[in-house]
């Protein structure tokens, strides 16, 4: 996960992207993981304000790992690494 605080955009949302390699899985196990990682991090990131620059821009890129892992063990560590990035 990285984070870049924008600043020329001082208004703007966080913007959230997502790079899902072909060594996650075929098509289907990367979109699953992008949909999964979309909704993990809309949640977040909408009941947590103040965490994360508000003109940040988020770039999560996801590891083969996460093809198999389950939505509680994404969300924990998408919890980790938010509570990293917001230092």
């Amino acid at each position: 996960m990285h984070l870049l605080d924008s600043k020329t955009t001082a208004n703007a949302p966080v913007r959230v992207g997502f790079v899902v390699s072909r060594a996650v899985g075929p098509a289907v196990t990367r979109n699953l993981v992008k949909r999964r990682l979309r909704h993990l991090l809309r949640e977040r990131l909408g009941s947590v304000p103040g965490s994360l620059p508000r003109s940040g821009m988020l770039v999560v890129r996801a590891l083969p790992g996460a093809a198999t892992a389950s939505y509680d063990a994404l969300g924990s560590e998408v919890d980790r690494l938010l509570a990293k990035a917001a230092q």
